[in-house]
């Protein structure tokens, strides 16, 4: 892996968590609220599911790509 691939990964993730408190502040506040009526396991779950999803979908890409 080359480190502009890791730097170009974090720059995304930045500009896609970026995007919603954007362009709804007020959406983007009642998501938060609401976050914390989630108990621990439950958010963990959530993460880990995303996190798979995301590992899934970047195999997918890599080996689309040749790389």
């Amino acid at each position: 892996m080359d480190w502009s691939d890791f730097f170009a990964a974090i720059a995304l993730m930045l500009i896609f968590e970026g995007i919603l408190p954007f362009l709804n502040p007020d959406r983007y506040r009642k998501m938060l609220e609401m976050m914390e009526k989630i108990g621990n396991s439950q958010l963990r779950t959530m993460g880990l599911i995303v996190m798979a999803v995301g590992a899934v979908l970047l195999t997918f890409v890599r080996a689309g790509s040749g790389t």
